[in-house]
């Protein structure tokens, strides 16, 4: 009979298995806790189909069903159960202390399948992986064939047009908008889509240092060279404001913090499987083996005012960058950032800028765009001032990506002062 069979493999039939019974009683016990979490996930919209995070729950039933299935044999069941329970704290208890701000990140399996859209690369850390197709969170996210934010361009095409490079990090990327809303695509429309062509060579994270090596070895894309290199830059050089032991080059925070930001390690800080052990464990390994150690944030009182040392730094990369388009004939174009000053107020510390506290980022960016607008003036170059007055706290994300209503206001604001510097 199919039941007595099933009451043996249990334990409990006659002679009676306690450790068969407690091997069953425990798998289901954590099987109904198991199943009840899944659907408060469910009820609350943290867990779709087809997704990392389904499978994970999948994983825990397999586990949990090869536990009981084994349970005549305990030295094998209760190990697989003990990985399962363990599993689940982890995975569970890392999110939930997350969400109570008590945890920076979790080991729980993502609710969308987004792949890291960047590569790894000798010179820049990180780099847009080309011919991408993707989103994430209901926008559109394309690389062209180069690794330039947005669609392709033939050779023949720019060369009938005036060709227009823009640098800088992902303020300029436009992380927050889709391909048609960043201000790049937004300022071609503006210039006219016939006559210009504005290629976004904008990356996540970048400062005038990236931009530096992005000008002298990676300008030309498309086989054509530009008319004109615009540079949003300065937010991303404040990482460094006020590191004590900053390197010149920014090879001591910034640089090696880009290979886990852009997540192009091959397991690393962002590197999270199935299961939440072996997520753990994978990292130690790689921890230990990985010659590109994981950067170290800057670690002190955040402090006000101004970082002279900085400061020169960032104008010794504006000059460089200057003088390699000014030998190329490459007409240059700087603008200042502009920031969400909405957003930017109290005491709280952002964790891209460790040592900088919200109230006082906008007066240190502020001093950096006074600094980018002298420069220029003394290289010949053109600045544009965008007034931070023109935006609204819903022109923007967060501290300073931009919604696609900012997007629209930035690239009119530039549209008239690029088409009189870029001819």
């Amino acid at each position: 009979m199919v039941w007595n069979r099933v009451m043996a493999h249990c334990g409990l039939s006659v002679p009676h298995r306690p450790e068969r019974i407690l091997a069953v009683l425990t798998a289901s016990s954590f099987g109904i806790v198991v199943a009840a979490t899944a659907t408060g996930f469910v009820l609350t919209g943290e867990l779709n189909h087809h997704t990392p995070r389904e499978l994970y729950f999948v994983y825990l039933a397999g586990l949990i069903v090869l536990g009981i299935a084994l349970a005549p044999w305990p030295r094998l069941s209760v190990p697989l159960l003990a990985l399962a329970m363990v599993d689940f704290c982890l995975g569970i208890g890392s999110h939930v202390l997350r969400e109570v701000d008590l945890a920076d990140s979790s080991i729980l399996p993502t609710n969308f399948n987004v792949a890291s859209g960047f590569t790894w690369h000798p010179l820049l850390q990180g780099t847009p992986i080309p011919s991408l197709k993707g989103g994430a969170m209901g926008l559109t996210i394309t690389h062209s064939s180069e690794g330039t934010r947005g669609r392709d361009y033939t050779e023949e095409e720019l060369r009938a047009k005036t060709v227009v490079a823009v640098f800088g990090g992902s303020t300029t990327y436009d992380l927050g908008v889709s391909d048609n809303d960043t201000w790049s695509a937004r300022l071609e429309a503006a210039l006219g889509e016939n006559t210009y062509a504005v290629i976004n060579h904008g990356v996540l994270g970048y400062s005038t240092v990236e931009n530096l090596i992005q000008t002298a070895f990676y300008q030309d894309k498309f086989g054509v060279a530009p008319a004109c290199a615009v540079y949003y830059v300065g937010w991303n050089d404040l990482r460094s404001a006020h590191f004590s032991r900053r390197d010149s080059g920014y090879a001591r925070y910034h640089l090696p913090s880009q290979i886990d930001s852009l997540k192009v390690r091959r397991i690393g800080a962002g590197y999270v499987s199935l299961s939440p052990v072996f997520t753990v464990l994978a990292r130690l390994v790689s921890l230990w083996a990985d010659t590109a150690r994981p950067s170290t944030m800057p670690r002190g009182e955040p402090q006000s005012g101004g970082d002279s040392a900085l400061e020169a730094l960032f104008v010794r990369n504006v000059r460089a960058i200057s003088a390699i388009n000014r030998d190329r004939g490459i007409r240059t174009i700087w603008i200042g950032q502009v920031l969400n000053v909405h957003a930017l107020e109290g005491d709280d510390v952002d964790g891209w800028l460790p040592l900088v506290r919200d109230r006082d980022v906008w007066p240190l960016q502020q001093r950096f765009n006074e600094l980018l607008q002298a420069t220029a003036l003394k290289m010949g170059d053109a600045y544009i001032h965008v007034p931070v007055e023109d935006f609204e706290a819903e022109d923007f994300r967060d501290r300073g990506h931009f919604a696609a209503s900012g997007s629209d206001k930035f690239a009119h604001s530039l549209a008239p002062s690029v088409k009189r510097e870029c001819r």
